[in-house]
């Protein structure tokens, strides 16, 4: 298949989905701020357009089209909480300037190719950083549109049906031993994920689903949010000083159960579905409170992607070959994660279920940069985050969109974010 076509096609599929995604949304709430750990709908539209027009127009010779945007845009010049105060392009301006950038990418690829000889050409690695960034964007708008005040529809009548379950395994046992983390030879991969490389790994055991909306429950009716011992020093202050009850957006029912506020609608909590909405520091206070701890990310990284029998290293749980469906709850199939049990096709190796999709899982892994590696294209993406206090998440989410989904990618956040659609499994020493 012609590659420039591809990537043509890649292209213009993330755009209608971003624009599929605010369409529903009246513009006063797209220039709205809905949490200080948000930036308004709209920065995030003219931000993609930004970022195409700096790291591939400019960066591949063009002259570009909004140099002038360059500052208003930079996430590292203004922090979330203050976007809601600059004069930022309103919703036709920015659908304007992303449509130029847009149409003069399209021009250079069709004109020079997807290829070249250069880092940024080779196997159209920064076509493909254009898009997954998109994606990634894509899902940060779905973390602020679930805040919206009313329901919003979006692709909600497009939902596809819940698939058949099966029983998941309680937990995966992991042999001690030798694995490859990391990958080399993934034209996709950041630069975080890279170069692959061999660690040690002691034996452990991990749960074979993430943990669910019922056992969160549990966790609450046994006073989980009260017992100061099982937070950490900084977990405990920041629970009082955050107010943390439950995971955002529960609310006890009256009856003894619970309802969560979802994209403007109030509904039944599902005790099936993996929890989500939780910040690190709740996700490590359930994981004491079960007896167990949070897993590395190598560990999660072996347990997702490496087959102990033959030592093979998968791209994804379920193998090499590229995503479909059946294998896992992704790009935004449903407005939510499947209930635990889904997609038993897409399981890894050592037999865990959901280990891309549904949502991302915190572990207990400080974001530290892997041995060998170096910055591309720019150190503004991974460099200048590794250390303090953030926390990796893996696996990806129900929002997350297959072309920015794979067992190596690495996301990080701080310890306090509930924003995102993330969640957890734990482990146990063997």
């Amino acid at each position: 298949m012609d590659l420039t076509a591809v990537v043509a096609g890649q292209l213009e599929a993330a755009r209608s989905r971003t624009l599929a995604l605010l369409a529903p949304v009246a513009e006063p709430l797209l220039s709205r701020q809905h949490s200080e750990l948000l930036s308004p709908l709209v920065w995030d539209l003219a931000h993609i357009a930004n970022f195409e027009d700096l790291w591939l127009l400019r960066a591949l010779g063009d002259e570009g089209v909004g140099a002038r945007y360059d500052g208003l845009y930079d996430a590292f010049v203004h922090p979330r909480r203050t976007r809601g105060g600059l004069a930022l392009l309103d919703l036709a301006a920015a659908r304007a300037y992303g449509d130029e950038v847009r149409q003069r990418s399209l021009d250079l690829l069709h004109r020079e190719g997807a290829e070249g000889a250069d880092a940024l050409r080779a196997d159209a690695f920064v076509y493909g950083m254009v898009v997954q960034h998109e994606h990634q964007h894509d899902e940060t708008l779905l973390a602020g549109l679930h805040l919206l005040p009313e329901g919003y529809e979006g692709l909600a009548a497009e939902r596809a049906p819940v698939p058949a379950l099966a029983t998941s395994p309680a937990e995966c046992h992991v042999p001690g031993g030798t694995y490859v983390i990391g990958t080399s030879d993934d034209p996709r991969a950041y630069d975080n994920e890279r170069p692959a490389h061999v660690v040690e790994v002691a034996p452990y055991a991990i749960d074979g689903a993430p943990v669910t909306n019922g056992s969160w429950a549990a966790f609450l009716a046994d006073g989980g949010y009260d017992r100061s011992e099982l937070w950490t020093e900084a977990g405990w202050a920041w629970r009082q000083e955050a107010g943390l009850e439950a995971p955002l957006g529960w609310q006890a029912d009256g009856a003894g159960g619970w309802q969560r506020h979802r994209f403007g609608r109030l509904e039944a909590v599902p005790a099936d579905e993996p929890v989500q909405h939780v910040c690190w520091y709740e996700a490590d206070a359930f994981a004491r409170w079960a007896g167990r701890r949070l897993p590395t990310e190598v560990e999660w990284e072996v347990a997702a992607t490496c087959d102990p029998a033959t030592g093979a290293k998968k791209r994804h749980p379920w193998g090499d070959h590229p995503w479909r469906p059946e294998l896992a709850n992704l790009g935004q199939a449903r407005l939510g994660p499947d209930p635990v049990g889904a997609h038993p096709e897409g399981r890894s190796p050592v037999g865990c279920f959901a280990m891309e999709g549904d949502v991302w899982e915190w572990t207990s892994s400080g974001f530290e940069r892997w041995p060998g590696t170096s910055a591309f294209p720019y150190r503004e993406y991974s460099e200048v985050f590794y250390g303090g206090d953030y926390k990796v998440l893996r696996g990806g989410s129900w929002a997350t969109d297959p072309s920015a989904s794979r067992g190596t990618f690495r996301n990080w956040d701080h310890p306090i974010r509930r924003h995102i659609f993330a969640g957890l499994r734990t482990a146990r020493d063997l």
